[in-house]
């Protein structure tokens, strides 16, 4: 009879396979929102159409980019530190959100008859573009 022993802790490459799609999805969900408004509220863009069918290409690459930025974190970091594993993948998908937000969504080059510096209205003034 073969006894059963105390069960494996679950390594740190499926521990990042799941916090990365897991924030990947978040980061793309929040990313392409951010994105598709500032674009209406600064009238860029042919059509609502066109502007959704290039996010919606986006989404995947973001998602894909930023999974496997926390799979390669947590399988590296992760083995020995799981909390600093984590608060990095954190900062660095905030970072890349809002890397995403102010070079996608507030193009520089686009003349936006509605927003100054291409900056909509509504966004908030301590977070910088």
């Amino acid at each position: 009879m073969v006894e059963a022993g105390p069960a494996k802790p679950a390594r740190p490459w499926s521990r990042g396979i799941l916090c990365g799609v897991l924030f990947g999805g978040l980061a793309s969900v929040v990313s392409l929102v951010t994105i598709g408004r500032v674009w209406a509220a600064c009238d860029v863009g042919v059509n609502a159409a066109a502007s959704s069918m290039t996010l919606l290409f986006l989404a995947p690459l973001i998602w894909i980019g930023v999974a496997i930025s926390w799979v390669l974190l947590y399988g590296t970091l992760g083995r020995r530190h799981r909390s600093a594993a984590l608060t990095t993948g954190l900062i660095l998908t905030v970072c890349v959100t809002w890397c995403l937000v102010t070079r996608l969504g507030m193009v520089d080059s686009y003349p936006a008859p509605r927003c100054a510096g291409n900056v909509p209205p509504w966004w908030p003034s301590f977070i910088p573009t």
